[in-house]
């Protein structure tokens, strides 16, 4: 567990920090050479993709304002946080719907574009949180278990003992989501060339990973993921499960309508 790396002056230099700059900058390079095969300019996208991580941290840090409690918005632990995911990836989608238009480019070939990297981004980006410590799992007793240090206790405050004082191992659900994604990315980056029309590797990636979080989420342990306006005390659900729903149905329909825009053989 190395979660601070080291220190300039007083200022730390954490992996967390170290990973999620390389999954960013990953990400913006996959966007840029897809988007490159699609004949997108490149310049326009490195700039889309700037704005949009600054929405997606935006978004991250409301999300996060809203589902846990007393959130000190003043505070260093909020500003290097990492937010609620879904928060960034809907802060994200916002800032690409509201700048495509403004830069003239078509909104489906972006989108496209942009979603390998961000699963990439993701994958790079779980890494951090095993690193840090957080977003771990609930205890088990299977091989995989995880038994985190002290380091990543007195910084994510991540358990390390149970009950009884034993050493408590924990699901990495950090390293699944980590892995699960990065064989997304390579599942979207094999579907881009190969598309049978504009969106639809947005539409693969919305609903792979909004089913593969409702399902993580049962096995997640960390009080990070918080409560939404009352609806896990009345729906049993995470806030991130009952918006994985709400994607998931949204890229079914979504996957439907524009499949009943491509031509079928009969029609070309």
């Amino acid at each position: 567990m190395y979660p601070e790396l080291f220190r300039i002056g007083d200022f730390p230099i954490t992996s967390y920090g170290l990973w999620l700059a390389l999954g960013m900058l990953l990400a913006l390079f996959v966007a840029s050479r897809l988007a490159a095969n699609d004949g997108l300019p490149k310049e326009r996208i490195y700039d889309l993709g700037l704005w949009t991580l600054l929405g997606g941290l935006i978004g991250s840090k409301v999300l996060m304002f809203f589902v846990e409690e007393n959130v000190q918005i003043f505070s260093l632990d909020f500003l290097r946080s990492g937010g609620v995911y879904y928060g960034g990836l809907i802060g994200g989608f916002l800032a690409v719907a509201i700048l495509v238009p403004l830069y003239k480019l078509p909104f489906w070939k972006v989108a496209d574009a942009f979603a390998p990297g961000v699963a990439l981004g993701q994958a790079l980006g779980r890494q951090g949180c095993f690193a840090a410590g957080c977003c771990w799992g609930k205890p088990t007793d299977w091989f995989w278990g995880v038994h985190f240090g002290e380091k990543g206790h007195d910084y994510t405050g991540v358990p390390m003992y149970g009950p009884d004082g034993s050493d408590l191992f924990l699901h990495p659900t950090q390293l699944i989501e980590s892995f699960t994604m990065l064989a997304v990315f390579g599942f979207l980056f094999w579907l881009h060339r190969r598309k049978k029309f504009d969106g639809q590797v947005l539409i693969a990636y919305g609903f792979i990973y909004s089913i593969f979080r409702f399902t993580i989420e049962f096995i997640r342990d960390d009080p990070q993921r918080g409560d939404l306006f009352g609806t896990t005390a009345m729906t049993g659900l995470s806030p991130s499960q009952l918006i994985s729903l709400i994607v998931a149905v949204s890229c079914a329909c979504f996957l439907i309508m524009r499949l009943r825009r491509v031509p079928t053989k009969a029609q070309l």
